[in-house]
């Protein structure tokens, strides 16, 4: 981790510039270079704060992802609103979904990508003790949920080019591709027997 505080300004200024330049390019394609010019610093205070050009990806992933966390709120009692709100967040930040994509495609199965299996990792918990409070359905693996979830909820946020640019009628396509989206969670993953009708609970964790 970066010996500076959040406070930094300058560091500040790297990170939004570096969450900028890896979702335009990606990891391999960034420059250090860029970053230090448009976070208005210099190459050498960049790698003061961070070693290398992947310490600064993995930092920016693990800010992306407290945000896209602190966001869409995962309530394994309501998997279809969580899935809703993922849908929304990355509708309307289609660069951080790239971002994130990026250390996929250029990691693979490195596990060089530690925040993001760390993320799975903990929501996966979260489902896990969820069922057996139940809450889900325990005849499904924790990790299946979460990924099937994900991705019906980010199916519409892949598909940019097929989403009108105009509105009202972009803003009316988009309700009908979220209440699909809803609709395909709660299809998939029913409340299970009894929880339908009790009153909503405080999230869990």
């Amino acid at each position: 981790m970066p010996p500076a505080s959040r406070t930094d300004s300058s560091r500040d200024r790297i990170v939004e510039a570096a969450t900028a330049e890896f979702a335009r390019h990606g990891i391999a394609g960034a420059r250090i270079d860029r970053i230090a010019k448009s976070a208005r610093t210099s190459k050498e205070r960049v790698y003061a704060y961070f070693r290398s050009k992947e310490e600064l990806y993995g930092f920016v992933v693990a800010h992306e992802l407290d945000a896209v966390a602190e966001a869409t709120h995962l309530d394994p009692a309501d998997l279809p609103g969580y899935a809703g709100r993922v849908h929304d967040y990355f509708v309307a930040n289609p660069d951080n979904l790239r971002l994130m994509r990026w250390g996929q495609l250029e990691f693979g199965a490195t596990g060089s990508d530690a925040a993001t299996r760390a993320t799975v990792s903990g929501k996966a918990e979260k489902l896990r003790r969820a069922q057996h409070e139940g809450l889900l359905d325990p005849a499904w693996d924790p990790l299946d949920i979460l990924i099937f979830v994900n991705q019906i909820a980010m199916a519409w946020a892949e598909q940019p080019g097929l989403i009108p640019t105009e509105n009202p009628a972009r803003d009316q396509f988009l309700a009908a591709r979220r209440a699909a989206v809803v609709a395909a969670v709660e299809r998939l993953f029913p409340p299970v027997d009894g929880q339908k009708n009790r009153p909503s609970r405080r999230p869990i964790g």
